[in-house]
Formats: C-alpha cells, structure tokens, sequence
C-alpha cells in the first residue's frame, strides 16, 4: 500500500506488499524489496554523484521508520530495521538483519556483517568495518581523519562478536577485535586484542574476558556473550561461528 501523499517514481523497483507512508519520497535508482515498511517522511534513494550510478538496493521484509534518509548506491540485506531519523549515505554495504537506532549516521563507504546491532545515536565514519554480531552502544563514534580536517580516511575495524559500550570514541585505523568489550566512556587510542577487556581514556587493557561474571546469582561467564544471550536470533545460527 502507498500513501496518497507519498512520491514514488515510476523507476523504482518496489517488490510485493511494500507499504510506503506519508509524504515519503522513493527516487530513481532505488530497489526494495517485499514485504518491506518504508515509515512517514523518508526521503529513499536521494542521488548523489558519490554513488557512481549504483542504486540503492534493500532486501526484504525492511522495516525504515519516519524521517530516515538513504541515498544511492548502498546495499542492505534483508530484515533491516530502523528507528527514527536515520541517515545513510552511499556506498554503504551492510548484510542481513542489521538494526540501526533512531538518529543513527553511516557515512557511506562502509562494510558491515550479518546481524550487526547499532543503538540509538551512534555514528559510523567513512570506510569503517564493522564484523558480524557486532554490538554498538549510544553515542559511539567510530572516527577516520587522523589528523582532521584532510581528505586522508582511515576507517576503524570492529570484528566479529566485539561489544563496544557507551559514548565511546574509537581512533582511525584502530582494530577492535573478536569478542572484545570495550568499556563504556572510553577513547580507543590502539588495538584491542580479541577476548579482552579495556576501558578509561585512554582505553588501556584491564582483563580478559573470561574473567567478566554474570551478575545474576548464576557464577556463569558473561563472555562470549552469546553463551547466554539470543533474544532476536534465529535458532542455529549462531552455531557456525567459532566463540
């Protein structure tokens, strides 16, 4: 179903069942797949020439809320989920079931896994990578100019299961490892080590991971993480990655 108000150009390709709200905008060069939900107010495929002509293409069963914009030129896996008033710009490449939190900012040129979490308020820098089962709390900042303002981009690297927690500030060129925990406030000057903990400004190593206890009574390890913690995964799939 599409609203009355909303503008789709007769160029986009919208899959089966796509509802499209109020006073949205779907441009030229856009591909959406079915099933998908695209909110109130959304401007879907804004053209830019950084695009290089490539459309942007989201799978199925999307799910954009109200006020997001995404411009050309950036693929999304199926089961992308957004809150409000997000940005996303070109040349993004992002896989299946990420989640985006309301005024989230990608700033395009990115790689991002499969089932890749964002809270609200964080911002992904130009040519980040980011893993699979990545978590990333409010009000992160994962940087790339080292010596701002240039035109040199170093994009950070957060890999597979790492958590980086709130109001964190990773440098350019800095490489968070697998099931990492970074603590919450903290500037990430140099690389993390997978399996460790680090914290403050500048992030320094406090423990491994094995070391971190669930405070649930339990004495169980609260690392890997996904030893205890599934909500939101499907059944399996989990199980071909090495914790």
């Amino acid at each position: 179903m599409i609203h009355p108000t909303a503008i789709v150009s007769p160029k986009a390709k919208l899959g089966k069942n796509v509802q499209v709200g109020a006073f949205t905008m779907i441009f030229d060069n856009v591909e959406i797949g079915d099933d998908s939900i695209i909110g109130n107010y959304c401007e879907i495929g804004i053209a830019t020439p950084l695009a290089e002509g490539k459309a942007l293409v989201i799978g199925k069963n999307a799910v954009i809320r109200s006020h997001s914009c995404f411009y050309e030129g950036s693929t999304f896996g199926d089961k992308l989920v957004t809150g409000h008033r997000v940005t996303v710009r070109e040349k993004t490449i992002a896989g299946a079931n990420l989640q985006i939190g309301t005024l989230g900012d990608i700033q395009g040129h990115c790689e991002i896994g499969n089932y890749v979490r964002f809270h609200s308020n964080v911002h992904i820098g130009q040519k980040s990578k980011v893993g699979n089962f990545v978590w990333i709390f409010p009000y992160t900042v994962l940087t790339n100019d080292p010596h701002p303002p240039s035109t040199v981009l170093i994009g950070c690297e957060i890999q597979d299961f790492a958590a980086v927690a709130t109001m964190t500030v990773v440098l350019p060129g800095v490489i968070v490892g697998k099931h990492s925990l970074v603590g919450a406030h903290s500037l990430v000057v140099k690389d993390v080590e997978p399996h460790t903990v680090v914290g403050g400004n500048p992030a320094k190593f406090i423990c491994p991971t094995s070391k971190i206890k669930l405070k649930d009574g339990t004495g169980r390890n609260a690392y890997p993480w996904p030893s205890h913690f599934t909500r939101g995964y499907p059944p399996g799939i989990l199980d071909n990655f090495e914790l």
